[in-house]
């Protein structure tokens, strides 16, 4: 039987502990809580962006490393997050990351898309500072 999760009762990754244990050790916990939710955004978009210039390139191996990170920032900041509105829109991210991944295309978004929409919050983390 195929767990679920709680939240939006779909079916969950696969891919999340593997990748989970990945970006742990890599990224400062601390520290990452310590950024702005539009800092972590555009964090998580560079490697969306990353992932899309690898795919352009048909190098498919590192599209999917920069993905991987992605998806391991999503579930750090998910772990971090005490607003279940906010929680609820990475849960529907990372599906959205874990489709690109996987190349199921279940949800018809491409890298670009999910690109284009993480500029606005690099931009704003960036006139933040």
């Amino acid at each position: 039987m195929t767990s679920r999760c709680e939240a939006t009762n779909l079916p969950v990754c696969q891919i999340s502990g593997s990748i989970n244990n990945m970006i742990a050790p890599i990224i400062n916990k601390k520290r990452w809580y310590t950024l702005s939710y539009c800092e972590r955004m555009g964090h998580i978009g560079s490697e969306i962006a990353r992932a899309r210039v690898f795919e352009d390139r048909k190098d498919l191996e590192y599209r999917n490393r920069s993905l991987e990170r992605a998806l391991g920032l999503i579930d750090i900041t998910i772990e971090g997050l005490s607003i279940d509105e906010r929680r609820l829109e990475l849960y529907y991210l990372r599906k959205l990351v874990a489709d690109r991944y996987t190349n199921a295309s279940i949800y018809n978004v491409s890298l670009k898309d999910l690109d284009d929409c993480f500029l606005d919050f690099a931009l704003v983390a960036r006139k933040d500072k």
